[in-house]
């Protein structure tokens, strides 16, 4: 049976982009199944003891652009560290994601696209047209994508996930989940390729 990954994520998340291409190749090498649930960090900070990044201390802010050029580095990376479209606060991409999933398709590497999208290229992710555009270069069914992100039940299964994150201790992005062990941070991944083997 193979390993079935609970991933957690922030689609306005540097951190979550930074890990999302290393982790979805650890996650292939070990024939893991992902399943893809973005959430509402706002409500889980509240219940977390974690902060906003508005609400940060001016030496934590100034500290996680340092860290961002870092990692930035490390991966090799050529995201904007400060892009003009951070943050989204929108859901639509969430929903998006959420729909994908849900219809069977390829949730993970949209999740992957949208990311880099705001990262990469600073694309604006709260505009419905932008999602629909890269579902469509993703190779996805756009239309359906759409239809199925902007459905009461789709809002609603974010309301469910963000709860079950709550419940099973999630505070941070991205998170991992392996036989009910979390891995908090893309800073965390030799510690996941280990659980998975791939290390």
């Amino acid at each position: 049976m193979a390993t079935v990954i609970d991933y957690f994520i922030s689609t306005s998340s540097p951190w979550t982009y930074l890990g999302s291409k290393p982790f979805i190749e650890m996650a292939e090498k070990a024939g893991a199944t992902v399943n893809v649930y973005p959430v509402v960090f706002g409500e889980i900070f509240a219940v977390s003891g974690g902060l906003p990044l508005p609400k940060r201390a001016p030496q934590r802010r100034a500290y996680r652009l340092m860290e961002l050029a870092r990692w930035k580095r490390r991966r090799n990376s050529s995201m904007h560290v400060q892009p003009e479209n951070f943050p989204s606060t929108a859901p639509i991409s969430s929903h998006a994601i959420i729909a994908a999933r849900e219809a069977g398709m390829d949730a993970l590497g949209l999740s992957n696209a949208v990311l880099a999208a705001l990262w990469e290229d600073d694309r604006n992710i709260d505009d419905p047209d932008v999602i629909a555009a890269i579902c469509g270069e993703w190779g996805l069914d756009a239309a359906k994508v759409m239809t199925g992100a902007n459905a009461p039940e789709t809002a609603q299964m974010l309301t469910d996930d963000t709860q079950e994150a709550i419940n099973r201790g999630i505070f941070g992005a991205p998170s991992y989940v392996i036989d009910e062990e979390l891995f908090w941070g893309q800073d965390r991944l030799d510690f996941v390729a280990e659980k998975l083997g791939v290390g």
